[in-house]
């Protein structure tokens, strides 16, 4: 049984594919199967399946569930897998920032535009349109902080549209995407005391 079973199910209950219908681009619903709907819930709580344990836990034929995952793809549901790595491990050290936006939405298409093209940066690795007091979360990654600067400064905030932006570098991480991460034991850190 994966372990995200023994939750709470309020948590398990967060995901939209729960019910018979996901909400799809604009109004569109799409009516999935209890198949796929146990699909999509057990790649939402992370669980690291292939289609060969997907297809035990499921109780379906490993060809269903291969075809199941095609049409998710073919749909636009499922985009892909995605590792969770430890930054702390990562060979080529990489620095990453959240940069917060405030724009001025474009008339009759408000702020996907911008959005959509700041997204088109090879730096940027996420960007989502928030609510409160800035307009866009971007997060971006480049090879130090005079780059990631020199790119807010050289090219996000020269956008038409962009007001003001705010960037915070990130130092550590302490959990992604629902993983704990651990830092690597390291000799030479001075201990800290109050």
């Amino acid at each position: 049984m994966p372990a995200s079973a023994t939750q709470p199910s309020a948590k398990r209950n967060n995901y939209a594919v729960v019910g018979a219908a996901i909400r799809l681009r604009g109004n569109a619903k799409m009516f999935i199967s209890r198949a796929v709907n146990a699909v999509l819930k057990l790649l939402l709580e992370g669980e690291l399946l292939d289609t060969t344990q997907l297809e035990k836990i499921i109780a379906l034929p490993q060809t269903e569930v291969d075809a199941q995952l095609a049409a998710l793809k073919a749909q636009g549901i499922f985009l892909g897998w995605r590792a969770v790595l430890n930054p702390a491990a990562e060979e080529d050290k990489y620095i990453r920032a959240i940069v917060y936006l405030k724009v001025q939405p474009e008339s009759g298409v408000g702020y996907d535009s911008i959005a959509e093209r700041i997204s088109q940066f090879d730096q940027v690795e996420t960007c989502y349109l928030l609510s409160g007091a800035f307009d866009l979360h971007v997060i971006v990654k480049d090879a130090n902080l005079r780059k990631i600067a020199a790119f807010v400064h050289e090219r996000l905030a020269r956008i038409e549209g962009v007001q003001s932006t705010a960037t915070c570098f990130m130092l550590r991480a302490y959990k992604i995407d629902g993983h704990i991460i651990e830092e690597p034991e390291n000799p030479d850190k001075p201990a800290v005391s109050p």
